[in-house]
């Protein structure tokens, strides 16, 4: 079967970064509802249609097509004293937003001299991705799905 629109994909993929890092080992098979419904990358999307069982493809996404641009007005120093005591580089917490703006993740980048480094960014933003992926199934999807513009798992919804 071909993926078009209203088909529930499956991918197994990898991630790695322009270095050839592994961002992503894909231990999870990915699974999407295709035809614009916002699953996956616009980009990859894009690169998919018209694939079928098997099929292998390797697609390069710029930061723009992926997680953005590194927003530095999303980096700020923050004094350690309105921190817990167990503060440490890699821990994350959410900023509760403020009428109508998004909640939003905040990761410890860095502690020194008594200043917290805070970065609102993804971890992936400002980096090219490049996605070694290969179509492992494509089914029709249900009209329950369609509706719902997102897959479903065996037994019905899922969250």
């Amino acid at each position: 079967m071909e993926i078009v629109k209203n088909t529930v994909v499956t991918l197994n993929y990898t991630v790695h970064d322009p270095d050839g890092k592994l961002v992503d080992d894909g231990a999870q098979p990915l699974v999407y509802l295709h035809g614009g419904y916002d699953g996956i990358f616009p980009l990859l999307e894009e690169q998919l249609h018209g694939k079928k069982l098997g099929d292998k493809l390797q697609i390069k996404l710029q930061p723009d097509d992926a997680f953005g641009d590194l927003d530095e007005e999303l980096i700020m120093i923050e004094d350690a004293k309105l921190f817990p005591d167990n503060v440490e580089v890699g821990m994350a917490f959410e900023r509760v937003g403020e009428d109508g703006e998004d909640d939003m993740i905040f990761r410890i980048t860095d502690i020194a001299d008594g200043k917290v480094v805070v970065d609102g960014n993804h971890p992936l933003a400002g980096m090219a991705l490049l996605f070694d992926v290969t179509v492992a199934e494509v089914r029709q999807a249900t009209l329950e799905e369609i509706t719902h513009g997102h897959v479903h798992g065996p037994h019905g919804h899922h969250h």
